[in-house]
């Protein structure tokens, strides 16, 4: 599956237990030597809860391509939504959902698009985490810039949690934006020590921007939905965007609405299913062991 380009491979884990090793879920991204996906998706029963009653429909794992678990995937959450319908898992409209970063409610709309409440963003330093010991940031409007030593370059960038972190900066265009050379440096920067999604913001106007994400463990991707996300919230914040905003990235449009602090933001665009298939992990990238519930070693 693909939401703009952003795109997915997605297992359905409601039937019975499914545990991959890190291992093979490389091997599963990797678009030479297995399927190829920007992030590995894991559809499941909804937690157990006491009582025996859920307040959510499914469980939602989320694996970027270095076979990392993260916590949030704006994109994700609106492929999620489409597979368990399409597939006969659900007959709802409304889903919701229990991810690592909380509860969402991916909405199917009437034109086949998604609509995910994101939940209310945080813009500070330790909600990312990040590390300021020794750092000053500017204050501008209602948010802090902070100063970035990259090597060859600095940068300043706003920080800010969809959930998952992001590091958003504003460019004058994304097409001559060093997105990457300057996105690893972010992502394994060692004032991130759970590392950090790279978001370049470039403002076409009030209601629209372009953007390319450098995504933590997968490297840039072709769209972002919590990316697209953060760079909406920074633009309001800083009073250079105002709601609803369109988001152009290279994979197509999404489109973003925030009111504010204190609220939610509410993201909608395209969910795509491209091919359904059966693989053969024995036979995955040289694998030799079969599909496991053991603990990956490393």
């Amino acid at each position: 599956m693909h939401g703009a380009g952003n795109d997915f491979v997605v297992l359905d884990a409601t039937r019975g237990p499914l545990e991959l090793t890190r291992a093979q879920l490389r091997a599963i991204a990797d678009r030479r030597l297995g399927v190829g996906a920007d992030q590995i998706l894991m559809v499941g029963p909804p937690p157990v809860s006491r009582g025996g009653v859920s307040e959510v429909d499914f469980s939602y794992r989320i694996f970027n391509a270095d076979g990392g678990e993260v916590e949030q995937c704006g994109n994700g959450a609106r492929a999620f939504v489409r597979f368990v319908h399409d597939k006969g898992l659900s007959p709802k409209a409304r889903i919701r959902v229990a991810t690592l970063a909380g509860i969402i409610e991916p909405v199917l709309e009437t034109d086949g698009s998604v609509t995910v409440d994101m939940g209310p963003p945080a813009w500070n330093a330790r909600s990312v985490p990040f590390d300021a010991a020794g750092l000053s940031a500017r204050i501008h409007e209602a948010i802090e810039l902070w100063p970035l030593e990259l090597g060859r370059s600095s940068c300043e960038v706003a920080l800010i949690s969809m959930g998952n972190p992001h590091a958003v900066q504003r460019v004058e265009s994304v097409d001559t934006a060093a997105v990457g050379r300057d996105g690893p440096a972010l992502e394994r920067h060692a004032r991130f020590p759970q590392g950090v999604n790279a978001g370049f913001m470039e403002v076409l106007g009030d209601n629209e921007i372009r953007l390319r994400v450098w995504e933590r463990g997968a490297g840039e991707t072709l769209a972002c939905g919590t990316g697209a996300c953060a760079a909406v919230v920074f633009g309001i914040l800083t009073r250079s965007l105002k709601s609803p905003v369109t988001v152009h990235t290279q994979g197509g449009d999404l489109h973003v609405a925030w009111a504010g602090p204190g609220h939610s933001v509410m993201m909608n665009g395209p969910a795509v299913s491209v091919f359904d298939g059966e693989l053969d992990l024995a036979a995955l990238g040289g694998l030799a062991a079969p599909m496991t519930r053991r603990k990956d070693p490393r």
